[in-house]
């Protein structure tokens, strides 16, 4: 008789701040969290919960505890490089920015990248399988996503839906590149369960175009790709026009133009759907690696549109998770246990993390944790912390 083996139980105590991920209530009550077999079993002080038998223990040491970051918006090629960079160990690097969680929206700068349909098909599914075999530094990239391509029929979409692939990448990378065609193709997409993102803005690598807010509207994507342009932003009126009339999610990326950021969420806060904000890179790209561009862009939108930094923390974890349909980015029972310690930076301003944050300043971090597992010490790229977690010897 085989006996199973003990569960892996992480114990995170003495807990400073707990950020939930949850734009309606991102400050929880607290100093422990509970992991059980990767994922969130229990939360609240550690004097109510079974901290026995832990098999990790993790002393906070009062610093910050948030959800892992989620990167709504990067361009994978293979593995942990990029040759567009010819950069090695990018996703690593952006580990140590907090980033637990990546989406793919194309992986378009592979050399000779195929664009016949087969061949199109064929390096979407390689992709979504050697991601799904291999996390590197064990972050969770969610890849596999084909730009749309003239010739593309219903039986396409069926294919790669029945193969495991579950992304499009961003519309008007490919070759389609009105509204009518693209609006059929995303219908298709959605019918098997395969989510879309639109690139909004002007051209960013050649083959691309300006998708305006028309072709946006009449296409009907999932999730408005960069609507701070990636690089080239459209004009104001056309991105109030796009968070007016489009319910979907508002993509807000580092890679673009950071006014064009500000006026989506002072937009979307005016709508009061700020619930639909969520954070990318849009890299690695042009404007290179950027292993700390989503603390970054919550360093902005909290200084620069007046948003609380434990809010700005929810465009980046809860908002993100829900609009993307991800099982992690929620202090929540049963999610995935990928959380980011962190603390504030030495000598920076402010009285206290969110105080420092909402004056422009990035956190220090301390420690990432994926499925339960500590993934990453103290960061290489961040500046130091004031405080830094431990694991607790046995």
């Amino acid at each position: 008789m085989t006996m199973n083996a003990s569960p892996e139980k992480l114990v995170i105590r003495n807990i400073g701040l707990i950020l939930s991920g949850r734009l309606e209530a991102p400050i929880m009550d607290g100093d422990c969290v509970i992991a059980v077999d990767g994922r969130i079993a229990a939360f609240g002080h550690e004097k109510d919960l079974d901290t026995a038998d832990a098999t990790t223990t993790v002393d906070a040491n009062g610093v910050t505890l948030a959800p892992g970051l989620i990167d709504s918006h990067v361009h994978p090629v293979i593995g942990d490089y990029t040759p567009r960079q010819q950069q090695l160990h990018w996703i690593d690097s952006t580990l140590h920015g907090g980033v637990t969680t990546m989406i793919s929206a194309g992986e378009v700068h592979l050399p000779g990248r195929p664009r016949d349909v087969v061949g199109l098909k064929a390096m979407a599914i390689a992709s979504q399988r050697w991601y799904e075999h291999f996390r590197p530094s064990g972050v969770k990239v969610h890849a596999g996503a084909p730009v749309l391509e003239t010739g593309m029929v219903e039986q396409d979409f069926k294919d790669l839906a029945d193969a495991g692939v579950k992304l499009l990448g961003e519309v008007g990378l490919g070759s389609v590149k009105d509204g009518k065609t693209a609006r059929q193709m995303v219908d298709w997409a959605r019918k098997y369960g395969i989510q879309s993102t639109i690139h909004t803005g002007g051209p960013s690598i050649p083959g691309s175009g300006l998708i305006d807010a028309d072709m946006v509207l009449e296409t009907g994507a999932d999730v408005i790709g960069h609507i701070n342009g990636g690089h080239s932003a459209l004009p104001d009126d056309q991105i109030v026009c796009l968070c007016e009339n489009c319910l979907k999610g508002i993509e807000v990326v580092h890679n673009g133009n950071e006014r064009a950021a500000v006026l989506t969420v002072n937009t979307a806060r005016e709508l009061k759907q700020m619930n639909r904000v969520i954070l990318g890179t849009d890299g690695p790209a042009g404007s290179g690696v950027q292993p700390l561009g989503i603390l970054r862009l919550v360093a902005m939108l909290s200084a620069f549109a007046n948003v609380p930094a434990e809010q700005a923390f929810c465009f980046a974890t809860g908002n993100t998770a829900r609009e993307r349909n991800l099982d992690c980015g929620l202090i929540e029972a049963g999610r995935a246990a990928d959380f980011v310690l962190m603390d504030q930076a030495q000598h920076a301003p402010g009285r206290n993390i969110l105080e420092s944050i909402e004056l422009g300043n990035l956190p220090g971090i301390g420690m990432t944790i994926i499925d339960g597992v500590v993934r990453s010490g103290r960061s290489r790229n961040t500046p130091p912390a004031r405080r830094l977690p431990e694991v607790v010897p046995d």
